[in-house]
Formats: structure tokens, C-alpha cells, sequence
């Protein structure tokens, strides 16, 4: 079965689609604001424009039918880059990183036991090489449709998810969303 479709720049975006090096502005992790009480300049100053890749999460007929000003999306990581980010987590809580862990875990992610994370096939073809990407939902971006549909407007051919593997991650992200504990009672209704 075949993971994805190539469509062309001047297509309209929607939910799957393969965005790669896609500008967003993102918090900075060195921030050292710490005037607080002007926070416009503490925002302005702990934001920084950055390139990422990234699959569109918004809902396919909310993109189709024009309900929606911004577009949220999520970074996808090769498996190699994202292996290393795992590697340095084990070394930093003192745990050893083996290969076999990593298979085990590259597992469960693959199966879906692991609530955070997605994977996705890679692809071959028409010019166009991807390896297996891991989608980290841990961090999400939004950006304006009318940017992001510019300046896609300007790029090569894209990648897009096909059915049933777009609705399996969009799956995968609303579980990671919806993970909540409720209370046991509900009081009654006076």
C-alpha cells in the first residue's frame, strides 16, 4: 500500500502534507528574559525564526472549507537525528543507550505504544528521498494559512500522506491530546 502522494506547489495544503524546511518562529531555549512586567518585550525577545520539518495536523476538511486561519503543524525527524536526541536523553539520566533499547523502542513507536510519538515510512522516488521520520507531537507550531500557502506556492513538489496513514497520525496526535484523568464521580444534577 503506498504511504504517499507527490503533488505539485501550486496545491492546496491539507492535513498530511510533507513540509520540509518550513520557516516557523519558535521560543527560544536560552531566553534570558526576565523583565516581566513588560511582556511584549520579553515575548519579542524570547522568539527566534527557525526551519523545520513538519507534516500538517489540521483537519483535512477544515483546510477544505476555509474554517481555519492557521494551520498547526507538527516536526518530523529523521531516524538518525532522532536517535541521537534520544541517545544524549539516556546519557543525561545516567542510563546507557544500547542498541538494543533503541530497536525495542523504535518498536513500540512503530506499533504505537509509545503516546508522544508517530513514525512514518520513508519514500523513494520521483527525485525525492525521505527516510523513516519520527513525528514528535511534544512540540507544535501554528502558522497563518495565508504565509504558509505563499510561500509553499514557491517550493518544488511535496509530499502528501495518504489515506488510512494521515488519519492513523492524526489518530496518534489526538490520543497524545486527550490523555486526561477524570474523576471517578460526577456529582448529580440538582
Amino acid at each position: 500500500m503506498l504511504w504517499y502522494d507527490l503533488v505539485d506547489a501550486s496545491t492546496s495544503i491539507t492535513q498530511g502534507d510533507i513540509i520540509m524546511e518550513c520557516p516557523v518562529v519558535a521560543w527560544r531555549e536560552d531566553s534570558a528574559a526576565t523583565d516581566y512586567s513588560i511582556p511584549e518585550e520579553t515575548l519579542k525577545t524570547s522568539v527566534e525564526y527557525t526551519s523545520v520539518d513538519t507534516v500538517v495536523m489540521t483537519q483535512a476538511c477544515d483546510l477544505e472549507q476555509g474554517k481555519v486561519q492557521y494551520v498547526i503543524l507538527c516536526p518530523h525527524y529523521a531516524m538518525n537525528v532522532y536517535r541521537e536526541q534520544w541517545e544524549a536523553a539516556k546519557r543525561q539520566r545516567a542510563q546507557n543507550p544500547t542498541d538494543k533499547a533503541w530497536n525495542t523502542y523504535m518498536e513500540d513507536v512503530r506499533q504505537g505504544k509509545i503516546w508522544d510519538l508517530s513514525m512514518l515510512d520513508d519514500y523513494n522516488g520521483d527525485g525525492i528521498q525521505m527516510s523513516i521520520r519520527i513525528v514528535d507531537f511534544h512540540e507544535v507550531f501554528s502558522l497563518p494559512r495565508s504565509f504558509l500557502e505563499g510561500w509553499l506556492s514557491h517550493q518544488d513538489k511535496r509530499l502528501r500522506l495518504l489515506p488510512p496513514y494521515r488519519e492513523h497520525l492524526s489518530q496518534a496526535f489526538a490520543r497524545f491530546f486527550m490523555r486526561v484523568g477524570l474523576p471517578i464521580d460526577i456529582s448529580r444534577f440538582k
